[in-house]
Formats: C-alpha cells, sequence, structure tokens
C-alpha cells in the first residue's frame, strides 16, 4: 500500500481481509501455509506525489497503526517499508535493463492516468517505470523452488501477467544454460548446412572446423530471441532439441509470479462512487460514532424512489451493499422486504444499518486507539520486519547479481574465494 494515510473500509475489504485470512491461514500439523510480506510502498508513492514527500513518514505510521488495529500480526507476517529495504531499487535497475519500452507504455493504467490526471506532471520516468519496480517488489521475497502467489483481485490481473513477462524474459538472459555438447551439436546442424548448401562432397572433414566463440554467440543469441518469441519447449522442438533436456535447460532465477484471484465484496462510497479519501466518500477505520451516523445519514439510495411510499430495489442500493457487509441474516431480510414493499423508509435503514457498522468498527478503533499510544512499538515492528525482509532479499539479489555478472564464476577462475555479502541491518 502507498502511505496515503490513514485506511477506510474500503482498503479493509479490498485488501487488508484477505491479507489477514492468508496470515492465519494453517495446514493439518497446525503449520503456516504461506509466508506473507506485506510492505509499505513509499517509493511508489513519489511516482506521482515526487513535489512533496513531507507527509510519507507520518503517513507511514499511520498505515501501519491501522493495519495492526484490524489484524495484521508482526509475529505471522513481515510488514516492512519498502524504502528500508535498498536491494529492491537495485533488482527493479537490472530489470528496467531488459523490459522493452512499448510493454511499459501499453499498460492501460498509465495511458488512462495521463489522460485524466492533469494536476501533476506524469510524464516521469519514474511514473512509467512502476510496473517494473512493482515486479521487482513481489519476486524479490519469491523462491525458485516454491510457489510465489500475489493475492489480486480482477482488475490487477494485468499487472501481474506484466510481472510475469518481464520475469520469463530475464530468466530466459541470465538463466539460460548451455552445455559444451549443444555446442558440437550446433557446429555440426552448422557445417551440415554449409555443406548441402555448397554442395561439398560428403567425404569431405568438415567436422575439423572448430565453430568459434562468435559463431556460438550468434548461435546462443539466435536460440535465446526464439525462446523468447515461442517458449522453450516450441523452441527445442524447432531446433530439433526436444530430446536435449541436458544440454539446454531455463533456471529460474526470479521466480514468476502466479494470481491469487480473491473475492473482494462491492462497497461503494457513500455517494455511490467508487470509496475514495479524495472523493471526500469514505468511512475512515478509525471514524468517531458521530461521524459515521453524520455521514451515512446522507448516504445516496435507489435514484428510483423519491418518495417514502415508494417501493425501491436493494439490488441496486449501496446501503443495502453495507448491510451486507455489517447487518446480520436478519437485518438484511428486514432491510431488503421493507425496501421492496415500502414498509421501511430510507433513513430507518440508514440507521440499522449504522448500528452495525459501529458495532463491527468498534473493536478496530480500539485497538487503534491502544496502538496510537505506542509509535515507538509501531515503529518497532516496521523496522524488525524490514531487517527480515532485508535477510531475503539480500539472498535473492546474490543469486540475481551472480545470474547476470558470473563474479562469483570468474573468483573462482581466477583462484579467489566467492564474494560474501554481509547482512546489512535495515531500520532507522
Amino acid at each position: 500500500m502507498r502511505p496515503t494515510g490513514r485506511l477506510h473500509i474500503g482498503h479493509y475489504f479490498g485488501a487488508l481481509q484477505n491479507w489477514i485470512r492468508l496470515q492465519n491461514e494453517v495446514g493439518p500439523h497446525n503449520e503456516r501455509l504461506y509466508e506473507c510480506f506485506y510492505f509499505i510502498a513509499d517509493w511508489h508513492a513519489l511516482t506521482t506525489d515526487y513535489a512533496d514527500t513531507s507527509f510519507v513518514a507520518q503517513n507511514t505510521i499511520e498505515i501501519a497503526t491501522d493495519w495492526l488495529a484490524a489484524g495484521l500480526d508482526p509475529d505471522k507476517s513481515t510488514l516492512f517499508v519498502q524504502s528500508e529495504v535498498p536491494e529492491h531499487a537495485e533488482l527493479n535497475l537490472l530489470l528496467t535493463m531488459i523490459t522493452p519500452l512499448g510493454w511499459l507504455e501499453r499498460v492501460p493504467t498509465y495511458k488512462e492516468a495521463l489522460e485524466n490526471i492533469t494536476n501533476k506532471d506524469l510524464h516521469t520516468y519514474g511514473f512509467l517505470g512502476y510496473p517494473v519496480l512493482q515486479t521487482a517488489d513481489i519476486v524479490m521475497y519469491g523462491d525458485p523452488d516454491a510457489e510465489l502467489v500475489v493475492p489480486v483481485g480482477e482488475d490487477q490481473k494485468s499487472h501481474v501477467e506484466l510481472g510475469r513477462e518481464i520475469v520469463r524474459r530475464f530468466n530466459v538472459f541470465y538463466g539460460l544454460d548451455f552445455d559444451q555438447q549443444l555446442r558440437e551439436k550446433t557446429r555440426a546442424f552448422l557445417l551440415g548446412r554449409i555443406a548441402q548448401a555448397l554442395q561439398i562432397p560428403p567425404f569431405t572433414r568438415l567436422d575439423e572446423f572448430p565453430l568459434d566463440d562468435s559463431a556460438w554467440a550468434n548461435a546462443k543469441s539466435t536460440l535465446r530471441a526464439r525462446i523468447l518469441e515461442i517458449g522453450l519447449a516450441n523452441a527445442k522442438d524447432r531446433f530439433k532439441l526436444a530430446m536435449a533436456d541436458d544440454l539446454l535447460f531455463l533456471r529460474q532465477i526470479l521466480r514468476e509470479p502466479e494470481v491469487m484471484l480473491t473475492h473482494t465484496p462491492r462497497i461503494p462510497g457513500l455517494d455511490g462512487r467508487k470509496m475514495s479519501k479524495s472523493y471526500g466518500n469514505a468511512i475512515m477505520l478509525s471514524e468517531s460514532d458521530g461521524d459515521i451516523r453524520k455521514k451515512t445519514k446522507v448516504m445516496v439510495t435507489d435514484p428510483a424512489r423519491k418518495r417514502r411510499q415508494d417501493p425501491g430495489n436493494p439490488d441496486i442500493c449501496p446501503v443495502f451493499d453495507w448491510h451486507k457487509l455489517f447487518s446480520p441474516p436478519e437485518t438484511q431480510a428486514w432491510s431488503a422486504h421493507g425496501c421492496r414493499t415500502a414498509g421501511i423508509g430510507c433513513i430507518e435503514c440508514k440507521a440499522a444499518m449504522a448500528d452495525n457498522l459501529i458495532k463491527w468498527i468498534e473493536p478496530v478503533r480500539q485497538r487503534r486507539k491502544d496502538y496510537e499510544q505506542q509509535p515507538q512499538q509501531v515503529l518497532e515492528y516496521l523496522d524488525t520486519g524490514s531487517k527480515r525482509a532485508r535477510m531475503v532479499a539480500q539472498q535473492t539479489m546474490d543469486r540475481v547479481r551472480e545470474a547476470v555478472f558470473h563474479w562469483n564464476e570468474k573468483r573462482g577462475e581466477i583462484g579467489r574465494a566467492p564474494h560474501e555479502t554481509k547482512n546489512a541491518p535495515a531500520g532507522r
């Protein structure tokens, strides 16, 4: 989440509810099924709000406080701040080197933002490249030998798919291994093509001609290009290498993320639009009882129900959407029947919903008040989580650096010990 300040109930049902469920899921032996990493994306905030960063630190603490109040547990999940793990920036840099510009320019949200946001200059390298940073954020915590899942809604699937394409391209460039025997097969294949083209008699000893490094580099480049275009299995078949898995194989330097589609219930804003603080149509997780009643009293309802005696349709009423989240089944049934028969008015319906919203929000609000009294504890949770996240990130980057630059391999060739990264501390 970007550090935009205190969270509202839309954040809870749109993301936090699923995050909490994942951190608490256990297997048959009470083992946790998911190792969860959740971070506050302060670098991402700069992609649009680079001109004023005075709010970032306080908003980061506000969001972390809401996370804890809602039920995220620092003993079950790693909660951290993006900028406290500088490896994110390094991996982002390496991924930008191989990401085609056209991929980023075609991202729908990029084009929409340029068209719709006119009060900020978004023609920046950072804003264009945010999907690459997002990819680095995700794959940093993936194990090549384990599944990496990203809990998102349907509207976020395309973002993860772009990340998969970036990772796939990275792995082909830096994880494609060629055995020396493949070089010999390639030499024989190329010399056979030459002999056929020049009509050289079959008894000529062409196999004595070596395949020099330049020709071999060109052959590998051709293979990489075809694999990027049609996939590894198809490329093996095309190059008659279907039985040569030991000669040509692709290592997962970075793990491709998988989409975990999560159910996010509909929770429109007070005015029927998407809930957003910028629209002024949200109920904050820290909202007081009085403000909840005041705000919900003016919620929009079924536009066809203009008078008290007019029947309404709860299926298109934002108030009933909220009833389904906060009210017990009997209250929902009372609301739906009363709306359809004009047995109750909208004021009564809103008041009943507000009562149940207040009951739901009270324990969250109380936990928030407790954490507000100890901001040093909130900050300690973030610092501890950032250190934990950085240890994982350093392991990932050791693997990535070696795949890209081969420094440990070169050190071994010249008799130097492999370079070991010292675990640098994170935190303030």
